[in-house]
């Protein structure tokens, strides 16, 4: 179980001499101490450019590129092997890309089934009641190269909810959904996350997910 991540001074390598750099000290994230807690939501708001697709990749374990310290549970996140990644990420980490990274070639449903069987976490009838509540169950065995990008959005969604976590990483997770999916996909990834005690981190550019936040944090 990851019951706290900390940041001690974060600062991307990217920032270093830009226009940002002379910002940072406006920042609560970057350059800053900030611990998120197993069990509370939040929400990361910024503008872009101003790294939020950043510090989920290095949340997640997908880049190095900054200064200061991430600790896992006390655990220093660039030291972590990749198995102790993998483990991280296949039963304590959830994440949802601004890219969604989905194969265009394979189907809805294969798509969600390829991570839904590293897991094992999920039946079949949740996968399929899950697309019928985001009203994409009529594309179930349509190839996801063919979906308009909201439609692309719900299902990368369900796929990153087909396993356990202490955290889910929600990177823009509704900037291609109108009002009425906005709440629906709040209310789908705030059910999992009460269903295990866990906590959500949310980045948005203005369309915010529609949920209750602990804190909202400006980047």
């Amino acid at each position: 179980m990851i019951s706290k991540i900390h940041l001690s001074k974060v600062r991307p390598y990217a920032f270093k001499g830009s226009e940002y750099d002379s910002r940072l000290e406006s920042s609560h994230v970057w350059m800053s101490d900030l611990t998120f807690r197993k069990g509370c939501y939040y929400m990361v708001a910024a503008e872009s450019g101003a790294g939020k697709s950043s510090l989920c990749s290095f949340l997640y374990g997908l880049r190095r590129d900054y200064d200061g310290s991430i600790t896992i549970d006390g655990v220093e996140a660039g030291q972590m092997t990749i198995a102790q990644w993998c483990e991280l990420r296949n039963g304590h980490l959830a994440y949802l890309p601004q890219e969604m990274h989905l194969f265009p070639e394979l189907t809805v449903m294969e798509n969600i089934r390829i991570k839904n069987r590293l897991t094992g976490y999920k039946s079949e009838d949740w996968i399929k009641d899950a697309l019928s509540r985001l009203g994409v169950s009529d594309k179930a065995d349509v190839v996801a190269g063919k979906l308009s990008v909201g439609q692309q959005q719900r299902v990368a969604i369900i796929r990153s909810l087909c396993q356990p976590f202490d955290f889910v990483l929600v990177d823009e997770p509704v900037s291609h959904l109108d009002e009425r999916n906005n709440e629906l996909v709040a209310a789908m990834i705030s059910e999992e996350a009460s269903k295990q005690g866990a906590g959500i981190i949310a980045t948005s550019v203005g369309n915010d997910i529609k949920m209750e936040f602990n804190s909202i944090i400006e980047l």
